[in-house]
């Protein structure tokens, strides 16, 4: 594990898994959010987003942390090691309005309210990105470790694995 991609709904955990993953295995963690949002709430250019993003591939670890659907299928291409978060879209409703009003370092201004298209994007999320995301994962399986966690204790369970098993001798198990 040395090319990390975490990807999920937003609100399912995914950052605050990238957060301890990044602590156990002292891989580079690099969000997209920040990337790609200004702190005027503009963001960079396509093309811009996309040169960062090749710059992250071109070092030898890292984690990236974010869904972006465009690039979704060229991260998979460059990674060795997928953590999808498929939890229920209330749980992911949940963890978006927990947030609001809180500092974010993945985010360059403070949510104060969930937007109604961002709260349309999760409800939709199931059935217009997931079978997407499902699709790729199918298409490169044989070369990647796919991760699935289909609530947040499995993805504490295995960072406690993990933990135990002091990193590199983990033997890793897909949640499904």
């Amino acid at each position: 594990m040395n090319k990390v991609i975490v990807i999920g709904c937003p609100g399912s955990g995914k950052t605050t898994f990238a957060e301890k993953l990044n602590k156990c295995t002292g891989l580079p963690l690099y969000y997209l959010d920040a990337i790609w949002h200004k702190p005027d709430k503009t963001h960079i250019s396509r093309e811009e987003f996309d040169e960062r993003i090749n710059e992250i591939f071109n070092q030898d670890k890292w984690i990236i942390d974010g869904n972006y659907k465009r690039t979704i299928e060229i991260r998979l291409k460059e990674c060795d090691t997928v953590f999808l978060f498929d939890l229920p879209t209330e749980v992911c409703l949940q963890g978006v309005t927990e947030r609001i009003g809180k500092g974010r370092y993945d985010l360059p201004w403070l949510e104060t309210e969930l937007d109604p298209e961002f709260k349309t994007f999760i409800e939709e999320f199931p059935n217009d990105t997931l079978p997407y995301i499902y699709g790729l994962l199918d298409k490169y399986k044989a070369d990647k470790d796919i991760f699935i966690f289909k609530s947040r204790k499995d993805a504490d369970e295995y960072l406690n694995d993990l933990k135990e098993n002091n990193y590199a001798t983990t033997s890793i198990s897909t949640f499904i």
